[in-house]
């Protein structure tokens, strides 16, 4: 027992704990009666933890349950055609509650404004009898008919020429002088407050001014009133002035689909005091489907019939809705049994037996599935092969691009008169760029920079060949001075190499340069290669190709060229993965923005040069991957 809470308690996430030790404090603090403070306080805690926890178990349970996919399915057909269904089943319930209450308030409505207007036509007969002045009675008569079928009660003042009371003893006044400011005030109809001693009271008025004579009637709402403007629709009732009658008028059910339902309308109803004062009233009525349905088709048996017609619709709809269920159900259990059998086969495979087998059964998608797993499985044997032979060989390009980091120069000859920086971005693990410095005597140096034709693993292998026939050229002449070096016969013995241990279609443009600290010279030789951007004093020239590429034509003839390097020159060399990336419109970076760069930043120090350089062709072609390895050489004369 005791280990079996343990095993429970630590089953439990922190925030559950915490729930259970905050809930057990509650229920000690509440048994005890002590602390009510603290007994609100951990309540609270316990009851927002508790919604919390309550939340969570219950995202875990809905995960445990639909993690079969069969259950998943089942549930996305509830989402899919049963919640649906029953939310458009229940919008409709709520729109046909609304609408015929609605109904059920607009015919309560017309015709109680049918009977004002009614009296306001008696109103204003009575405005317009000429005989007023001589003999009323068979007016008032007249009068008295007409409206009466419309207000058992009223109240009759004519005032003007004559004045007139019916019934007799009536105390109506004229309306309040207030009124007289209005435009309905000559003929005005309608609803009106009226306070009688200390309560208010509803009154259906008239008022017509006319022919010399002021008519004004006032017929007071009261139950009977409202029970006789539609017979048989139900209670209606002017909240909170005029109230339901004591015995129901709604009548019954016509069946079980016959409920009840109330329709409501709010009004601001003007005061007989002044027309600027209104006090809030709610229409209500209340009554079956049935009753409004009859008073519109004007027959109980036809509003009956189309109830029934809708109910038994809606039956047949949700039959439907059950039968399309059931087929969803049955159709989910046959995918779902061959998912089972597919994750039951991924399982195996996943223990690596490769030669398990699943059934395949039927001519369908499912089927073919079942093939494709099967077939899937017995070449799965051979795509590990070829993975780890894929493996084997990115282990080998990560170890030739280690190898390819140790050849680039690491540490920069010094010299007094000349700063030299290189940089060198492979657009893959290892580049075909290349670029060197060598240091020959104490005042003097070696500096190149290439570009071996294509990419990958064998541009590398000619770029450490080159790197390799340079560095033992340089090492042979035994410190021999820099006038007795030429730089076309070094390069001029490169190209004979290159193309004497490749193949044909392997070569690559070079140029190399000599640099002699006592003359502040520079000889060099440029085959084939971008022509390097020498800055004089704001002034671009360019240090033009003196022979053609190495490792492409045995017979190449090169020539040497030499250059002073005054205090200030710039000296930038460059590959083609400088000027060569296209942008999203197939433009090239181009050797002018280059040599705009170039002049922008000519007096900054050499590494900003060449970062800003690579950022703005890496923002031209807009893409974080380099389309070609990119190489800069800067040489600056200090």
């Amino acid at each position: 027992m005791e280990l079996g809470r343990r095993i429970w308690w630590r089953s439990l996430s922190r925030l559950e704990k915490v729930f259970v030790l905050l809930l057990a404090v509650y229920v000690v603090l509440w048994l005890t009666g002590v602390a009510p403070a603290a007994q609100w306080l951990f309540g609270l805690a316990s009851f927002v933890l508790g919604l919390i926890v309550a939340f969570r178990l219950a995202r875990r349970g809905v995960r445990k349950a639909i993690w079969r996919l069969r259950n998943r399915l089942i549930a996305a057909y509830v989402f899919i055609a049963v919640v649906p269904v029953v939310l458009i089943l229940l919008l409709a319930g709520i729109a046909s509650y609304v609408v015929i209450g609605q109904m059920a308030v607009y015919l309560v409505n017309a015709e109680l404004r049918h009977r004002q207007a009614a009296l306001l036509r008696s109103a204003e007969a009575l405005a317009l009898v000429p005989v007023m002045t001589a003999d009323p009675t068979a007016a008032l008569r007249r009068f008295e008919s007409v409206t009466r079928n419309a207000f058992p009660q009223f109240a009759l003042l004519i005032s003007g020429r004559r004045q007139l009371r019916f019934p007799p003893d009536n105390t109506l006044s004229e309306p309040p002088d207030e009124w007289r400011h209005v435009s309905e005030w000559k003929r005005a109809s309608g609803l009106i407050v009226k306070q009688d001693g200390s309560e208010d009271r509803l009154y259906a008025w008239a008022h017509v001014v006319d022919n010399g004579e002021e008519v004004t009637v006032l017929a007071p709402v009261t139950i009977d009133v409202l029970g006789t403007l539609l017979p048989g629709l139900g209670d209606v009732a002017f909240a909170p002035l005029v109230g339901h009658a004591r015995a129901s008028r709604v009548p019954e059910a016509r069946n079980a689909f016959d409920f009840p339902l109330r329709g409501w309308y709010p009004l601001e109803v003007p005061r007989w005091r002044s027309p600027h004062e209104h006090r809030g009233l709610i229409l209500r009525v209340d009554t079956r489907a049935s009753a409004v349905l009859g008073t519109i088709f004007q027959s109980l048996d036809w509003a009956e019939f189309a109830l029934g017609a809708f109910v038994v619709i809606t039956i047949l709809f949700l039959v439907v809705e059950l039968i399309s269920l059931i087929a969803g159900v049955q159709l989910s259990r046959s995918i779902t049994s061959a998912v089972h059998e597919l994750y039951a086969g991924t399982r195996r495979i996943q223990q690596g037996d490769f030669g398990y087998r699943i059934a395949v059964k039927g001519s369908d998608q499912l089927a073919e599935l079942a093939s494709s797993f099967n077939t899937m499985t017995s070449n799965l044997g051979q795509l590990m092969v070829v993975a780890k032979e894929k493996e084997r060989l990115e282990s080998e390009l990560t170890i030739a691009r280690e190898v390819q980091k140790q050849l680039f120069p690491k540490d920069v000859p010094f010299t007094r008169t000349l700063e030299l920086k290189g940089v060198c971005s492979p657009a893959r693990m290892v580049s075909g760029d290349y670029y060197d410095f060598m240091a020959l005597s104490e005042e003097s140096l070696a500096f190149a920079i290439g570009d071996v034709a294509g990419k990958g693993i064998s541009a590398a292998l000619l770029m450490a060949t080159i790197q390799s026939t340079m560095r033992t050229q340089l090492g042979a002449t035994n410190g021999a001075p820099p006038q007795l070096l030429s730089t076309a016969k070094l390069v001029s013995t490169l190209n004979r190499q290159l193309y004497a241990n490749t193949s044909l279609e392997k070569y690559a443009t070079f140029y190399f340069a000599l640099y002699h600290e006592g003359t502040h010279s520079l000889t060099y030789t440029n085959a084939g290669h971008l022509s390097p951007i020498l800055v004089r004093s704001g002034e671009l020239q360019m240090l033009e190709s003196t022979g053609t590429v190495v490792g492409a034509f045995p017979m190449a003839r090169y020539e040497e060229r030499t250059v002073p390097l005054e205090h200030g020159d710039l000296l930038v060399a460059y590959t083609d993965g400088i000027v060569e990336p296209e942008n999203a419109y197939g433009e090239m970076f181009g050797e002018e923005q280059l040599k705009e760069l170039v002049c922008r930043y000519a007096q900054s120090d050499s590494s900003e040069l060449i970062a800003r350089t690579m950022e703005a062709v890496m923002e031209w072609t807009g893409s974080s991957e380099l389309q070609d390895d990119m190489t800069m050489v800067v040489a600056r004369r200090i």
